[in-house]
């Protein structure tokens, strides 16, 4: 015998009711709550506050679209990388910098750099650019 084979007595277990899923289940309509009163009400918790009620109103909302890029500093791909090599998703999560390597990834200028690289990324900031240009490397698209 192995655990799959184990089964509950029969009869010792029964499907809840499912109420309120039409007039053919024969629980449709009301629900088998009855017409009117007290009890037919739902949400209905006995004068005190109902759960909806005491539950806070969350701000804000959260944009769906939003575009969250990786921050990858200057300084980082000084420290990984050689000269001449080419920075990208691939070589970003080879060297451990970032997790994913279709994520996308955004260069930023804090530190320096003194290798030629060739940087193939989503974005580069108006600092990294100016960096790696004069460190001899290139940005190219799409960024």
């Amino acid at each position: 015998m192995e655990l799959k084979d184990l089964t509950p007595n029969p009869g010792s277990t029964k499907n809840r009711k499912r109420v309120g899923r039409g007039n053919g289940s024969g629980t449709g309509k009301t629900a088998g709550r009855g017409l009117n009163g007290q009890k037919s009400r739902a949400g209905f918790e006995g004068g005190q506050t109902p759960l909806a009620r005491r539950l806070p109103k969350l701000p804000g909302f959260r944009n769906i679209n939003r575009v969250e890029y990786v921050p990858v500093n200057v300084s980082r791909l000084e420290d990984k990388f050689e000269a001449g090599e080419v920075v990208d998703g691939d070589s970003l999560k080879a060297k451990g910098i970032i997790k994913h390597s279709d994520a996308p990834v955004k260069v930023l200028g804090d530190g320096e750099l003194t290798k030629a690289l060739t940087v193939k990324v989503d974005k580069v900031s108006a600092s990294a650019k100016a960096k790696i240009e004069a460190a001899g490397g290139k940005v190219e698209e799409p960024c």
